[in-house]
């Protein structure tokens, strides 16, 4: 489908990429992967045929259709929304018309044994076949369908797109393209805008519908769900790795320690060939064999280690003062624009030490939350902050605040205080902006760069409340990994609003959700949560179904009125079409226990199958250090000693752990 051979691209005689080759196949799901600024959107454009390479060659199947997503575009703001996403069908109208006028010109003709009209009728068959199976009699559905899957509501589709944000936008154009069934999918961060429903949603659509995709993401779990196949820019070369994103990690950490490995031998032998160098080079009878040590030196080809950033960023909040016991107390809180009602009666506490999230969908209020937390914009009711609370804010427009005209270390000189100037270096290096970065201006840095800057002040000063709003958009996994470690290490209280369900995954206790104009609070962890939302929708679907017949089932929708008018109907009828229909329900509901049951054995035999490795491993390490052990060298070796007693500690908890769970699948496979 797409053949890309021997691509190179330099700026200013500096390479982005050299030779890189790889063929993108039907229903391909390829992540793209690399750190920030390997050229992983660079590589897009130029797959859309957006932007040309130094040299190398991009082969199109012939009639192959693109469709791409880049990260920031600029949008039109003269139509509805429901008239922007009808641009998708174009070729559908085209096609219409074609078809309206090959029909007339059937109807006109009389010459019905001529080649030339059975050739018309040939082509409007295939015509006619094509345009059914485009969807061209039932677009209209689809589109609402991909419309609401994206998080807009009936009531959006006639407002203009003038009215919504640009992240609303952006999820309008994504539509088109999903819309429009390409062959090629190009998705250059697509969850950015997205909340975790319509996340779920779209990597169903991937998952399911969509043909062959590429796409750019730093979502994990996104990635992890959507694909099969992932692509790793790194040393300026491509590695190609035919499995989803967890198995390359583990995939690209042997070829990188195998790397490490033959780098040393090579090394090795390099210190060996220029000490023979060195040592003979003057004297006569060695001349020949010293000649043949420098051509054998020239000849050998430098080993490459893949790029890992070595900078990891080791983050550690400074200490604090201890606040309260309860940082955040709300009491009846609402807020309201105009007529619009965001939330109303908004009661919560959150303890001092608490990692909670904030989730739901966009425009269901977490922004506006934490601006009333802040004390930002008025709000309705009481809210208040607790004794000694010093609070940490990164809003989502944090990294667009910084100035753009200042270099990377200006901008944390002119923040720091105290002796914390003299270790602006450290700080910096610590989130990969070491070296000639540093001196880099801001308004040329990435945007992940950029969030990376923003944090670096947040920093700075010591707080005890975190108040993080949407903290991982445009991070890279390194730098996410990171900082989320360095929120479960702060011993401080933390507010996450985040969509990034791998991020907030073992790091929030608490999740508040944010919907209806309502915030509703759930214990546990955001996967706990999101399961319950997804026994409670099949609860709601059952409800809707014995409801069917009642005055409250009746709206406008046809459907709902097609069900209205047939449960009156059934009123009349004996009992036993009600005794079927609960029966129905039953089984709905019973069908969702049992898949809910599954997920639970599933889960609980991954846990006692990691826990196996783990032991396995322990094992053949002691075993390794037994052999040493047992060799007079080994037998004096402290070091040894030392290691074979923590090996032992270590394979002891593995082994409980591996008792707990196998307990715990016990007892799911029991209650199942």
């Amino acid at each position: 489908m797409i053949s890309i051979d021997k691509l190179g691209v330099e700026f200013s005689a500096t390479p982005l990429f050299l030779d890189a080759s790889f063929v993108v196949n039907p229903k391909d799901r390829i992540a793209l992967v690399g750190k920030n600024g390997a050229g992983k959107s660079t590589m897009l454009k130029i797959i859309a045929g957006m932007q040309e390479p130094t040299y190398g060659q991009v082969a199109r199947q012939k009639d192959i259709t693109i469709g791409y997503l880049p990260q920031v575009m600029v949008l039109a703001d003269s139509r509805t929304v429901r008239e922007e996403a009808e641009t998708a069908f174009a070729h559908i109208s085209e096609m219409q018309e074609r078809l309206e006028k090959m029909n007339e010109e059937i109807a006109r003709r009389t010459d019905y044994e001529s080649e030339s009209y059975m050739a018309l009728i040939e082509k409007f068959t295939h015509e006619n076949d094509r345009f059914t199976m485009m969807g061209g009699t039932n677009y209209h559905a689809e589109l609402e369908r991909t419309l609401q899957g994206l998080g807009f509501q009936r009531t959006d589709f006639d407002r203009p797109t003038s009215e919504f944000s640009g992240g609303w936008r952006m999820r309008i154009e994504l539509a088109k393209l999903l819309l429009q069934k390409p062959d090629l999918l190009l998705l250059d961060e697509p969850t950015n805008h997205l909340d975790i429903g319509s996340i779920q949603w779209l990597e169903q659509f991937l998952a399911q519908r969509a043909n062959a995709v590429i796409l750019v993401s730093h979502d994990r779990a996104f990635i992890n769900n959507v694909t099969n196949r992932t692509i790793e820019i790194t040393c300026h070369r491509i590695n190609d790795y035919k499995v989803k994103y967890d198995e390359y990690v583990k995939l690209r950490d042997e070829r990188r320690e195998q790397q490490i490995r033959a780098y040393e031998n090579q090394q090795k032998e390099i210190a060996d060939i220029k000490q023979f160098i060195e040592t003979f080079r003057y004297k006569p009878t060695k001349s020949n064999q010293v000649q043949s040590r420098i051509k054998m030196l020239e000849k050998i080809v430098p080993i490459e280690i893949d790029e890992v950033d070595t900078s990891s960023l080791h983050l550690k909040f400074p200490p604090c003062l201890r606040s309260g016991d309860y940082p955040i107390i709300c009491e009846d809180v609402g807020k309201r624009y105009g007529n619009h009602q965001v939330f109303a009666d908004v009661t919560l506490t959150i303890k001092r030490g608490e990692k909670v999230a904030f989730v739901g969908n966009n425009g269901e209020g977490k922004s506006t939350l934490v601006k009333c937390i802040m004390g930002e914009i008025p709000f309705e009711g009481n809210l208040k902050i607790g004794h000694n609370v010093q609070i940490g804010y990164f809003a989502q427009n944090q990294a667009q605040l910084l100035d753009g005209d200042i270099t990377v270390f200006d901008t944390i000189d002119r923040v720091a205080k105290g002796d914390i100037r003299l270790k602006i270096r450290d700080i910096l290096g610590a989130f990969m902006f070491g070296g000639e970065a540093s001196d880099k201006y801001v308004k040329v840095l990435s945007g992940g760069e950029r969030s990376r800057l923003a944090m670096i002040r947040l920093l700075l000063e010591p707080v005890n409340l975190l108040i993080l709003d949407e903290p991982t958009n445009h991070l890279d996994m390194q730098s996410k990994d990171v900082l989320k470690q360095a929120i479960r290490d702060f011993d401080g209280t933390a507010i996450i609003v985040s969509h990034d369900r791998d991020f907030l995954d073992g790091l929030v206790e608490k999740v508040y959700e944010f919907g209806g104009g309502k915030v509703r609070e759930h214990l546990g962890g955001i996967y706990d949560f999101l399961q319950k939302k997804q026994i409670e929708s099949l609860n709601e679907l059952g409800r809707n179904m014995n409801s069917a017949g009642s005055p409250s089932a009746s709206t406008t929708s046809p459907t709902k009125a097609w069900q209205t008018s047939s449960a009156s109907k059934a009123s009349s009828v004996p009992t036993s079409s009600d005794e079927n229909l609960a029966s129905k329900t039953q089984a709905l509901l019973s069908y969702a226990e049992q898949k809910e049951r599954n997920k639970l054995i599933k889960r609980a035999e991954k846990a006692v199958e990691t826990a196996e490795q783990k032991v396995t491993q322990l094992e053949e390490e002691l075993a390794e250090i037994e052999q040493k052990l047992a060799t007079p060298d080994g037998a004096s070796n402290t070091t040894l000693f030392t290691q074979y007693g923590e090996l032992k500690n270590q394979l002891a908890a593995a082994e409980d752990e591996w008792t707990e769970a196998s307990l715990k699948l016990e007892e799911v496979k029991e209650g199942a």
